[in-house]
Order: C-alpha cells, then structure tokens, then sequence
C-alpha cells in the first residue's frame, strides 16, 4: 500500500517559521521610521549620551522599525494576498508557503510588543503608536483600504511613517513643540511622493485589482513629476522655514541636500518605472539626511 502523501512531505522547523515571518516583516522598510524616530528624539534638544536617553531612543527605533513597521507589512501582506498573487506570485503567502496561523501568530506577538515598548516609552508615544497602527490597518483591511486610492494610501503611510514616528521619538525624551510638529509634518507630505515612487513596481497588478494608485489614476509620467514635485516641494518649505528661524547655515544644508537630487530626479524622470529602484536607492537618500540636518536645526535652537 502506498504510504500518505502527507508522511512524505518535510516537517518545517521553528527556525524556518521564524526566518518566514521574519521574511513577512521585510526588514528593508524598517529604516524609514526608525531613522524618523531618531530625527524627532534629537529635534527634541533633550537626547544626551546618558545610558537611559540612549536606551530610551533604542528601545523606540526598534519599537518603529522592525516591530511597528513589521506588523504593518504582515497586515498589509495578508491583505494584499489577492493582488500579490498577479504582481508578486512567487511571495510567502500567495505562494502558499507560510499558513494562515503562522500570520496571526506573528501579529498577534507584534502587537503585544508595540504596546509593552509603548507603555515604556511613555503616553504620548502610546498615542502616536496607536494612530500609526490604525492607519497600517485602515491602509491595507476591508472595507476602509486607503489603498485603493493613492492620494489617501500614500498619505496614511507617509504620516505613519514619518511624521507620527519622529513625534513619537520627540514625545520619548521631552514635550513636543510646535516647530517640530511643523517639520514633522512637511517631511510626510514629501514621504507621499517617496511612497508614490514604490508604486511603479506594481503598476500593472494595481491596474487589474482596481487599485487606484497615482501612477494608474495619472499614467506614469505624470505621476513621477507629482512626486518629485512633493518631496521638493516639502524640502523647499523646510529650507524656507529655517530661513524665517533665522538658522541660514541649517537652511543651506539642507538646500544642497536637495541640488544633489536633481541630477537623480533627471535619471528616474526619464523612465519612471525602469528607475524606481534606482532613486530610492539613492535619490531619497540625501532627502533623509536632510531631515537629520533639520532635527539638529531643531535642538540647536529649541
């Protein structure tokens, strides 16, 4: 007799579930709001070299990044499933390598840890922390998915992931004031164009789901110079704003950050969809360290 199917196939290990759900959290997005917690901790004036300022500011990127970040990636991957499976077929959970279980196993962990981080952290960063979680779920989960139209899903996951994680790193070390909660917020509005700029990875699959990013509601030239035009324009208006605080050398800093990008605008411009890659990887580079320097700006005069 034939022995079962089931007896033949391999017993997967708990170090192969973990690097799976690991694999789910994409450990390449965690940057952006980790980094965005550290600007608004230092922007605060109040971060020093103490052992419990240091671990404080630790403790919140780890808690933005691969626990925050991770958790939106797996709702979102969970929800996108169906749009994954044209775009991305060969990922974990279209590709029917990671179980259903496995996914709430790896949320539920998640989100008990984003909440034991924040009680930690403090109330405001409790706040914070919420918000930006409601916008992950409200982004990816019937019925709401804000994704499905890319002027309110961009922007869901620019104020998560920038302006509500550099609150959070502010509210961490010392009250939030009223110029970082501006800064905060216009380097969201240039986020927007960033998250813009990953969508041309998937215009094709969007179009067949119905997903209304701006690259298919505009046609992807169009929508390229959209966000080109709101990350400069968000840096313009971080440039001008320590113009008026009368911190030119902060001012300057950050408009060289932005000449630089021209030339690596010129290259994505040409081929948007071709030179996506290209420009996160490098473009938006200099407009990060551009918000270092607006932090610093920040704690200088605080």
């Amino acid at each position: 007799m034939p022995k079962p199917v089931a007896a033949t196939l391999p017993i997967p290990t708990t170090g192969a579930s973990w690097r799976k759900s690991l694999a789910l959290m994409k450990p390449v997005t965690w940057f952006a709001p980790s980094w965005a917690f550290l600007c608004g901790a230092i922007a605060s004036g109040a971060a020093h070299w103490s052992v419990a300022s240091v671990g404080r500011i630790a403790l919140g990127m780890l808690m933005s990044g691969p626990i925050v970040c991770g958790l939106s990636q797996v709702i979102n991957d969970y929800c996108d499933r169906d749009v994954d499976a044209i775009n991305e077929p060969q990922r974990l959970i279209p590709s029917g390598q990671v179980s259903t279980h496995q996914i709430f196993v790896t949320i539920g962990c998640l989100t008990l840890a984003t909440l034991l981080c924040a009680i930690v952290l403090g109330r405001d960063v409790v706040l914070f922390t919420a918000l930006g979680l409601l916008l992950a779920v409200v982004y990816s989960a019937h019925p709401v998915r804000l994704k499905r139209n890319g002027w309110a899903g961009n922007a869901s996951v620019a104020i998560a992931y920038e302006g509500l994680a550099w609150l959070a790193g502010h509210s961490s070390v010392a009250s939030l004031t009223q110029a970082s909660l501006v800064v905060a917020m216009l380097y969201s509005l240039g986020a927007h164009g960033i998250m813009t700029i990953n969508d041309f990875k998937s215009v094709a699959g969007d179009r067949r789901m119905g997903i209304k990013t701006i690259p298919v509601l505009y046609g992807e030239r169009s929508a390229a110079w959209q966000a080109i035009g709101l990350m400069n324009l968000a840096q313009l208006l971080v440039i001008m704003l320590f113009v008026y605080r009368g911190q030119w050398q902060i001012a300057m800093i950050i408009g060289a950050l932005l000449v630089v990008q021209l030339p690596l605008q010129r290259i994505f411009l040409r081929d948007p969809r071709a030179k996506a890659i290209f420009y996160n990887a490098s473009g938006t580079s200099f407009f990060v360290w551009g918000m270092l320097a607006a932090a610093i700006g920040l704690a200088i005069k605080s």
